[in-house]
């Protein structure tokens, strides 16, 4: 009888085991801390995404020194499709959340696909560390309190270029995707702005291949105009803005201006010698030795240089790791929120510090001069200077948010 029990007690286990398990609610290994990844495997920004989930995983094996572990605990990322579409990342944070449950997650979309996640990691009370997206609204009107950012965002973007283009006598018009992206970038640039003048802004769809109506709007905004001008163009994604060149811009004196961007997409610049922006990164201008290392270690593994958003996904990792470094290796919520407000840490472009107030990542941003080197596929962003957080006042948008 004592047999029989035992061989019923044995069973029941194994099939509420089973259960637990196809529901996607067995037990965490108290030894194994999980890290979603939810990233724009396909969809439109892959190319970008793709660099950010690289970064991660060099990153956290340069922090970790190879072992993937944390004070004795094992790090495991689980990675999910977002698509490039909102409503999908949504529903694959969720999943990451609930079902495989993750300590915490790593959002890597668009602005607009990454707005989409910010309310499902309130809901389920967990962090999200969003990387590459930019949007002011991610760490302002729309944030909560579980929300952190590495990525520079839209004012910080605005400001430096601002500092680069801001002079008396100069006109501006702008050319932005009329998303999120888009117009909180070419937002803040305005707020930016103090001695130049911005007389036009020109949104089209993210899209757009023929640029000839928009770049005939920004004609006759500016080619009336006194003293310098300006297109400053923000976009992101396959199709290329600068095919408003072909309309001979330079006929009308007006020149063509923008940030920096990953290596494919700087080929275009090369048509633009001496063009002046302000750039997030470059693998050419941080001089510190993590950023030695994620060029060396990136130029080992793919025969070539890292790109702008591989030391962003870079970032986030060391983000995880200090934060799990300063906690022991205790990845409950509240104790990595208390340990991640205010916290300072390395990345490939040097230190960068969570601001208490919204969890926005402060950091240094680039001036730079595009110069060709015919040795090279793309325009180099030679340094001209660095803009360090303390020369840039970025707004705090969320005032009115409990944290």
């Amino acid at each position: 009888m004592r047999r029989h029990c035992s061989s019923i007690g044995l069973l029941i286990i194994a099939t509420l085991t089973a259960l637990l398990a196809a529901c996607g609610r067995a037990p965490v290994d108290p030894n194994e801390i999980r890290i979603g990844f939810v990233f724009d495997k396909t969809g439109p920004l892959e190319a970008y995404m793709k660099q950010t989930q690289v970064g991660f995983q060099m990153g956290l094996d340069y922090a970790t020194d190879g072992t993937f572990t944390v004070a004795g605990k094992k790090l495991r990322v689980i990675e999910r499709d977002s698509k490039g579409k909102p409503d999908v990342a949504k529903a694959q944070l969720a999943a990451a959340y609930a079902d495989d449950k993750v300590a915490l997650a790593i959002g890597a979309g668009g602005s607009g696909v990454s707005l989409a996640m910010l309310p499902v990691a309130e809901d389920y009370r967990r962090l999200l560390i969003i990387e590459p997206a930019v949007a002011d609204t991610i760490t302002g009107a729309k944030w909560n309190r579980y929300v952190f950012r590495t990525a520079r965002n839209s004012s910080q973007d605005a400001i430096a270029n601002a500092k680069v283009h801001d002079h008396p006598g100069t006109s501006i018009a702008t050319l932005a995707q009329d998303n999120a992206f888009g117009r909180d970038g070419i937002r803040a640039f305005k707020a930016a702005l103090q001695k130049a003048q911005l007389v036009h802004e020109e949104f089209l769809p993210p899209s757009t291949n023929d640029f000839t109506a928009g770049a005939q709007r920004i004609i006759d905004a500016l080619k009336d105009r006194p003293g310098r001008k300006i297109v400053f163009v923000a976009w992101a994604g396959a199709t290329s803005p600068f095919k408003i060149a072909d309309l001979n811009l330079a006929r009308y004196g007006i020149e063509i201006a923008t940030g920096g961007n990953i290596l494919p997409a700087m080929a275009a610049y090369k048509a633009f010698p001496g063009m002046e922006g302000a750039t997030y990164y470059y693998y050419g201008i941080p001089r510190n030795p993590i950023n030695d290392e994620l060029v060396r270690r990136h130029q080992a593994q793919f025969n070539g240089p890292p790109d702008f958003f591989t030391a962003g996904g870079f970032a986030a990792a060391m983000a995880v790791v200090t934060a799990l470094k300063k906690t022991n290796g205790d990845a409950r919520t509240e104790t990595l929120i208390a340990a991640m407000r205010g916290m300072s840490f390395d990345t490939p472009k040097g230190v960068m510090r969570f601001r208490e107030e919204d969890h926005q990542a402060m950091q240094a941003m680039y001036h730079i001069r595009i110069k060709n080197d015919p040795t090279l596929p793309w325009a180099v962003p030679e340094l001209v200077r660095e803009i360090t957080p303390e020369e840039m006042n970025v707004p705090i948008r969320n005032q009115n948010i409990q944290r």
